[in-house]
């Protein structure tokens, strides 16, 4: 059994969709074992990305995401790391700036099977693909010096909890990102 597959099978859906979208993931490990967590599986890989709230969890770090033309959380490619609660920190600080960040839960929190389409980055064109995703809600204070990744982001902002809905221009994360801020909330 590999890091993924193990990882997976310790989540505990919540719901249909992360239901199937465990199996379907799990299918993928199996089929592709030995390269699931790389872009070298061209068909689906393993990304984590996260909720990145303040200590009084009003708002959200959220990035200008450059492909996708929308008010995003991070996250990104697995690109080999097999603790995907680091692939989440590592892509965060990335994406942000952001130096200190702690994870509000070390579990993941949501996993879903996100379609891609194809698109051009860095020149090249990347052909439609699935990212086989892990969610983490992780938090920061709001004084942390923020920049801009300017080959993904054009943006990183705090956004209020309320003004989310007016921010995010792509409808399918919303269900996504209430899920989360829900469990945030909660915890």
């Amino acid at each position: 059994m590999n890091c993924y597959q193990r990882q997976i099978l310790d989540y505990r859906p919540i719901c249909e969709q992360e239901e199937r979208d465990r199996q379907l993931m799990l299918h993928y490990v199996e089929l592709f074992p030995n390269t699931i967590g790389t872009r070298q599986c061209e068909m689906a890989h393993m990304t984590a990305s996260s909720l990145i709230f303040n200590r009084d969890r009003r708002k959200l770090l959220m990035v200008y995401h450059n492909i996708y033309r929308s008010w995003s959380w991070t996250g990104g490619h697995a690109d080999g790391e097999e603790k995907l609660l680091l692939t989440a920190v590592r892509e965060a600080q990335e994406e942000t700036g952001i130096k200190k960040v702690s994870s509000i839960r070390e579990e993941m929190q949501s996993l879903e099977v996100l379609p891609v389409w194809g698109h051009f980055k860095r020149g090249q064109y990347v052909s439609a693909h699935l990212h086989l995703n892990v969610s983490f809600l992780l938090e920061t204070d709001e004084e942390e010096a923020l920049q801009v990744k300017e080959d993904e982001n054009s943006g990183v902002a705090w956004i209020p909890l309320e003004m989310l809905q007016e921010k995010v221009t792509e409808p399918d994360m919303m269900p996504v990102y209430e899920k989360l801020i829900e469990r945030a909330l909660r915890l």
